[in-house]
């Protein structure tokens, strides 16, 4: 049986999780009451993550983006994020495309870490990737985002323990930290307001790289590796 550490975690509410998380300005702040399940819910829209630290319910929607499930098996917390690289076409280990990759990772990595996550104890579970955006279809930006993904848990030393990635549908993805439980349920193959966000996602990303105004990517952390997302 797994240790009750419950009551030696902090129980934030989502303003204080946001106010203490290491990028304030992603942590995703629609939390509400599920009350099909009795449990608080927090719903995730693309470039957001949320970290648990109680028993509660992520929710989101996934078309070609990738939302990875991390969680400390030990302590059983854990949480999500939901992104996608800004320019399939673009390559190299400080493309604009890995650094979002990169941050959407780090973020989610670091924050379970400053709560007493031991990276030893992290697993992962992965979701998404489906080609859904016709415009980026011939591009593969489905595909590129879960492999980039596989690839950054994979340097990271950091197991994945199960995946449903590509294909031509979207999901709802229902993710439970505390238990590591995940539910999938797959929808239509085009879903107007999953392109529309993800399409709108997008264009943000690239209008942030092309100011200039925007610095998602910090240094990496001794010892740990830039992935490339073209696998080069």
């Amino acid at each position: 049986m797994r240790p009750d550490f419950s009551s030696a975690l902090p129980r934030w509410s989502a303003s204080d999780a946001a106010a203490s998380s290491p990028a304030p300005g992603c942590f995703a702040r629609n939390v509400y009451y599920d009350r099909t399940r009795g449990l608080d819910a927090a719903k995730l829209l693309p470039g957001e993550y949320y970290v648990a630290t109680r028993d509660m319910l992520l929710v989101t929607v996934l078309g070609s983006c990738v939302a990875a499930c991390i969680r400390d098996a030990r302590l059983g917390i854990g949480g999500m994020n939901h992104f996608m690289l800004s320019d399939p076409d673009a390559g190299g280990p400080s493309s604009t495309a890995a650094r979002y990759g990169v941050f959407a990772m780090e973020v989610l990595i670091d924050h379970l870490l400053k709560l007493g996550a031991r990276r030893e104890h992290l697993e992962a579970k992965l979701f998404g990737g489906g080609n859904v955006l016709p415009e980026l279809a011939q591009a593969n930006v489905g595909h590129r985002n879960a492999a980039f993904a596989l690839d950054f848990l994979k340097a990271e030393g950091i197991r994945v323990i199960a995946s449903d990635l590509a294909d031509w549908h979207s999901r709802k993805l229902f993710y439970f930290p505390s238990t590591g439980k995940a539910l999938v349920k797959r929808l239509q193959m085009h879903n107007g307001t999953v392109l529309q966000r993800e399409l709108e996602y997008r264009n943000r990303l690239l209008r942030a790289a092309g100011d200039g105004g925007i610095e998602v990517f910090r240094p990496a952390r001794h010892g740990r590796r830039t992935i490339d997302p073209e696998g080069q």
